[in-house]
């Protein structure tokens, strides 16, 4: 891996002070980070008992009692019930994820298999959904990926009208994909008018892509406005000009695969409510992508824990992602695993990294 990903992930040593930069004195320190490991292990609370067992120093139950209440009072731990069980707050994980945090590495075999798992892939559509099944299929989370929609030429424009005020503009490229959108049109349009914008679509920006066709859209428009009727022109562009329109974040494909292992990830007694919101988080789909997005703007690894981010304020999810890159170095599209938050950061964050390196080396 990388300098920069192990210089942002890396793990502080030892200072000779007792005092952090995070405020901890040593023996909090130590109670936290085991506490924290116990816990994202097990996803259960753990006990000061448990701790006693654990941790390298010799410690009674009743000294790490009071540790534990400490980092409780500075808002790090919280008792989930009664039990005398502590798990980390959101901000105890991110505080352990930035700072305490010892990164593993990728086995032999873990590598080779995403490797040539991917390298059988021919499309880059297959590759990303390959690359998005095996992520899943790791972590035994939900595998997410965000990439530019393929803009393959277009073959076929239609506008048909489905009912007063409402057209339904259909567009079919050459590689079989199929885009719909209602627009708006006039009341008591003649049929002709939509079979002549049809006609003129078809001639005009058949073998285009659709950013192409978007582009031109107006200028053609322009330049033969007297081959066109007002209202035909109209619906020419209002048609082409909305679908897929990248101000709507529309022209960015998502890829989910393996949510249902996020059944399994969460307590399934206690936690369904949790999980229903987190499927209707998934279904937010345009929410997800600017989530998505926010890891485009850095290099390495991007980590968002629950409720730092409003998607996922209620259910309670993390979400590791990198970016990924093209050829030329410009990041095109961002990989991830979608999980509660006790994610097995540790192992996670390396596979979401090497995934991402790996798209790269085959999307050229």
């Amino acid at each position: 891996m990388g300098k920069k990903f192990y210089n942002r992930f890396k793990v502080l040593g030892r200072s000779k002070s007792r005092a952090r930069p995070d405020g901890l004195v040593d023996r909090q320190r130590e109670v936290f980070r085991h506490l924290v490991e116990a816990f994202i292990s097990s996803g259960e609370p753990v006990g000061s008992r448990t701790l006693s067992q654990i941790l390298p120093v010799s410690l009674s139950p009743a000294s790490i009692r009071n540790v534990m209440a400490d980092l409780e009072a500075i808002g790090l731990l919280y008792a989930p019930h009664t039990s005398a069980g502590r798990v980390p707050t959101e901000k105890g994980l991110r505080l352990f994820v930035d700072g305490m945090l010892q990164i593993g590495e990728l086995t032999t075999d873990e590598r080779t298999e995403i490797e040539a798992r991917m390298a059988g892939s021919g499309r880059i559509e297959d590759v990303l959904t390959q690359a998005t099944t095996l992520l899943s299929g790791l972590s035994r989370c939900a595998g997410l990926v965000l990439a530019a929609k393929q803009d393959s030429p277009l073959k076929h424009i239609e506008f048909v009208g489905v009912s007063p005020g409402k057209a339904l503009v259909i567009l079919v490229t050459e590689d079989g994909q199929v885009e719909n959108r209602l627009i708006d049109i006039p009341l008591g349009l003649p049929v002709s008018a939509l079979i002549e914008a049809t006609n003129f679509a078809n001639a005009r920006f058949s073998g285009r892509n659709l950013d192409e066709a978007r582009q031109a859209v107006l200028g053609e428009l322009e330049g033969t406005r007297a081959e066109l009727d007002r209202l035909t022109a109209k619906i020419v562009a209002d048609g082409l000009a909305t679908l897929a329109d990248p101000a709507q974040g529309e022209d960015k494909v998502l890829i989910v695969r393996g949510a249902s292992h996020l059944l399994d990830s969460f307590e399934a007694q206690t936690d369904l409510e949790r999980v229903r919101t987190l499927f209707d988080d998934i279904e937010r789909k345009n929410d997800l992508i600017r989530l998505l997005e926010l890891a485009r703007e850095g290099e390495g690894v991007r980590i968002f824990i629950g409720s730092e981010n409003r998607l996922f304020s209620l259910s309670g999810s993390s979400i590791i992602a990198a970016p990924y890159a093209n050829a030329q170095g410009k990041v095109v599209g961002v990989i991830g695993v979608l999980g509660p938050t006790r994610l097995n950061y540790a192992r996670i964050i390396p596979m979401v990294d090497h995934t991402a390196k790996a798209i790269g080396r085959l999307i050229g």
